[in-house]
């Protein structure tokens, strides 16, 4: 184990280089995976006709695939279409389509976690169902969807480890190409690899369970949640 040529500046600089653009992969996923997951999310959660299975025919395809293959195929298959995309770009659709699948059922299952007797009292109180979700469904649901979606993004973040098959220059591809040239490099740039994702994940993790505990003792408080519907009925009269 050779950690000081490991370590020399020109390795380390080229190890955190990839380890940014690992960060920048994994935020504009985030992003965009977020986006497509909630509207696919809405849209099984609204249960409109045809569209609604159209949906969970795809989320389920996507939901049982490997990674690795909707990598290959945006990278390879897709130019056999027309559809050219950089390494960059083909690892963030790729991550965005599974992901994006994976953050739907979240999304739904946090809306569907809503108490239905608050959904029906602000029907009754007079909203539209598009009034109904965007002023009771959402802003409980999304509260609970939190804990979750933190670690759906923690997976994300490993995930573009997987990107080094198409060479993306993340964190995974530079350091093999550091350790491809001394083995005695293969411990303590492994090592570094390993503690720069743990630190990122770990802090995510510790957010997450912070959150899910909050919203436990939200949970908890007597009378929490009583009286959401009102006002929007309130916003929804005055507005008339």
């Amino acid at each position: 184990m050779d950690f000081a040529g490991a370590f020399s500046s020109d390795n380390l600089l080229f190890l955190l280089k990839g380890f940014g653009m690992t960060l920048i992969v994994a935020a504009v996923a985030i992003v965009l995976s977020f986006i497509l997951g909630t509207a696919l999310g809405l849209i099984r959660y609204s249960r409109i006709k045809g569209l609604g299975t159209l949906t969970m025919l795809v989320v389920e395809t996507i939901r049982n695939l490997p990674l690795l293959l909707i990598i290959f195929f945006v990278k390879f298959a897709l130019p056999e279409v027309g559809i050219q995309l950089s390494t960059f770009w083909a690892a963030v659709v790729a991550l965005t389509l599974f992901e994006g699948a994976m953050i739907s059922e979240i999304v739904r299952s946090g809306l569907q976690s809503v108490n239905k007797g608050l959904v029906e009292a602000a029907r009754s109180s007079g909203l539209t169902q598009a009034q109904t979700l965007r002023h009771v469904v959402l802003p409980i649901g999304m509260r609970r969807m939190v804990p979750p979606l933190v670690s759906q993004f923690i997976s994300l973040l490993k995930d573009t480890s997987l990107a080094v098959v198409i060479s993306l220059p993340e964190l995974m591809h530079s350091a093999n190409i550091v350790y491809g040239h001394d083995v005695s490099y293969v411990f303590p740039v492994l090592l570094l690899a390993a503690v720069l994702y743990f630190a990122v994940n770990y802090s995510l993790s510790l957010l997450s369970k912070r959150l899910e505990s909050n919203e436990g003792a939200r949970r908890r408080t007597p009378g929490a949640g009583k009286g959401k519907p009102a006002a929007p009925a309130a916003t929804a009269k005055a507005q008339a």
